[in-house]
């Protein structure tokens, strides 16, 4: 990938707010376009795809969008384990395209991604994606070209496992959220860059700064008001873009359409969430419905019964539900900063309408959350490094990195190592390590006491009165495919400057690094640490991450991994493809920097 995914910038023409609720009886279906739904399947051994330009209108605007065969998302691709399946796929664009299959194990050259994998598919130009499938599940594709993801090259894959499925259902639906604007993506990112919280519209007032002096008392409150200015940062800062741009979406559908799946009392269903937002997490609940989930990331796990569930972008999970009345019920799927939502039904009678769920307050991150000491927020040594700020004094008497035998400017030396690395599944007890590299204008923070804590479900979930699912929930169905103890270990820091809207890996932006170099056929193990206030779902091509929860035997395999701020978190990786791959943050706007390479040879 020698060149970035991004084109020129445009300047912004106008904001507006859209939630779910702003978003309108106004916004129907016009006729514009062919709506996805529950028949917008396509099946067999040859799938023929075209990528082209489409009107839409979800807003009450007429908008183009970059859609497949003309439906936003695009036709659901079923395929079945063990077959080899062709797709011819035409771009009818004026610029290069791609598609890209998230989560496929597949040959180097089929891999989608346009100068690593292969050379884009021209203008007026057909390419024939062909590879056997190894795997079962539910996963989805998208365009790797430019913002052509964020404007609606994207759709659901299920592929149906050769001696059935594990958990079998009476009816089967895949919902797909993603996140639609009527902003062009190039002046989304333009606009970041000169203001990285322009999209933020809920920073704190006096009334915020009078509540907490009431309930923690006028010192504590200015103490804390004083360690967040002194960062320059905002304790509201959870998602760079958000509903004050974003119409939510569900298979397609906005709120005010809403999206219906229709069921009989008693049956099992089966709903095959798909996160294909550019970049937005969504926290998932379906009131008056006990959610089991058998799948993470198209691999089937031990069955979790949770009320709640968040998903990363790039993420997918299977829940099974089973309503025992003839009741309506709403799929409520809120984004992470409460600023909007996307909506669905299940229902017996299309007539029939659930209640809209009131959103969940907007979370306010706390230091802890950030991996710093609350012990020391009123301004000594805390768990986060700022060093690089204007105006900081922290003290980085412990940071000596000058030091030749603590510069681990790649970490991929097997000779580099000073220890043996932990066994399979326990993850890693090697020290947090920051290079020298990480000290630049590429980043505003480091973590310096970053925990795993699989069992948090993250920001705006802790203590809200349900049951939540998290990492240390997942075990896999199945024995763990290759049990070998790792050999090294990757350290790999998530790394920005929030002020300038900069990401980076180590502290240097992709034009700038050095790919990852795997031993073909090693077991190794990356260890990534998030030195910034964002979660980052992290996504490696062509290979499983194993995900390290603690049982070595049943490790749940994923394909994205969620790094929440502040945290660090391990996987193990089998590097039994060989060529180059693709690895990178799956956010749109982090994705330029945030990106590496991984040679396996």
């Amino acid at each position: 990938m020698n060149q970035p995914p991004f084109t020129s910038h445009q300047l912004l023409s106008r904001r507006r707010f859209v939630t779910g609720v702003a978003a309108g009886a106004s916004l129907v279906a016009s006729g514009l376009m062919t709506r996805a739904d529950a028949n917008n399947n396509l099946s067999g051994n040859t799938f023929n795809l075209t990528i082209g330009n489409q009107q839409v209108n979800f807003t009450g605007k007429n908008r183009i969008a970059t859609t497949v065969n003309g439906s936003l998302p695009g036709p659901t691709l079923r395929w079945k384990e063990g077959q080899h399946v062709n797709m011819n796929v035409t771009n009818q664009l004026g610029v290069d395209s791609s598609i890209h299959w998230h989560g496929i194990i597949l040959p180097e050259d089929m891999d989608g991604v346009p100068g690593l994998s292969f050379a884009g598919i021209r203008p007026g130009e057909t390419f024939n994606y062909n590879f056997p499938l190894n795997q079962s599940g539910t996963y989805w594709y998208h365009s790797h070209s430019g913002f052509q993801e964020q404007t609606g090259v994207l759709g659901a894959i299920v592929i149906e496992p050769e001696g059935g499925e594990p958990f079998p259902t009476e009816r089967d639906y895949v919902i797909i959220l993603s996140d639609w604007s009527d902003e062009k993506p190039e002046s989304i990112y333009s606009n970041l860059k000169k203001q990285s919280d322009l999209y933020n519209w809920n920073e704190r007032t006096l009334v915020d700064t009078w509540k907490d002096v009431q309930s923690q008392g006028l010192s504590a409150t200015a103490s804390e008001r004083h360690m967040w200015n002194m960062m320059r940062m905002s304790d509201r800062d959870i998602s760079d873009v958000n509903g004050t741009t974003y119409t939510f979406l569900m298979n397609g559908q906005t709120p005010a359409d809403r999206w219906k799946g229709l069921f009989k009392r008693g049956e099992k269903v089966r709903l095959r969430f798909i996160n294909a937002a550019a970049m937005t997490f969504f926290d998932i609940r379906i009131p008056g419905l006990k959610l089991k989930v058998v799948s993470a990331d198209g691999q089937a796990i031990e069955p979790v019964t949770v009320d709640d569930f968040r998903i990363g972008v790039a993420e997918t999970y299977d829940v099974i539900v089973e309503p025992e009345s003839d009741a309506a019920y709403s799929i409520f799927a809120q984004d992470i900063d409460r600023s909007g939502y996307a909506l669905g039904m299940l229902t017996p009678d299309l007539s029939l309408n659930a209640d809209v769920p009131t959103m969940d307050p907007r979370p306010i991150l706390t230091h802890s959350d950030m991996g710093m000491s609350m012990a020391h927020a009123g301004g000594g040594h805390s768990g986060m490094n700022h060093g690089n700020m204007a105006g900081s004094k922290m003290n980085h008497a412990n940071m000596d990195m000058a030091s030749p035998k603590m510069n681990h400017a790649n970490m991929t030396d097997p000779h580099m190592n000073h220890r043996s690395p932990a066994p399979a599944g326990m993850g890693s007890t090697a020290p947090v390590i920051h290079k020298s590299s990480e000290k630049g204008p590429q980043t505003d923070m480091r973590a310096e006491m970053p925990q795993t804590q699989l069992n948090n479900p993250g920001i705006g979930l802790v203590d809200n009165g349900r049951r939540v699912l998290t990492y240390a929930d997942l075990r896999n169905l199945y024995p763990t495919p290759d049990p070998r103890d790792p050999t090294r270990e990757i350290q790999l820091h998530l790394t920005g400057n929030m002020q300038r809207y900069m990401w980076s890996m180590d502290g240097m932006a992709f034009v700038n690094a050095e790919p990852l170099k795997f031993n073909y056929g090693e077991r190794l193990r990356i260890t990534l640490v998030n030195d910034t206030m964002m979660n980052h779902p992290v996504h490696l091509h062509g290979m499983w991450s194993d995900l390290e929860t603690g049982d070595p035997k049943r490790i749940p395999r994923k394909h994205t991994v969620i790094v929440q701020p502040g945290r660090k978190i391990s996987y193990l990786v089998t590097a039994d493809a060989r060529g180059n791959w693709a690895y990178h943050c799956h956010l749109m706007y982090h994705m330029m920097g945030m990106f590496r390479v991984v040679e396996v040879s």
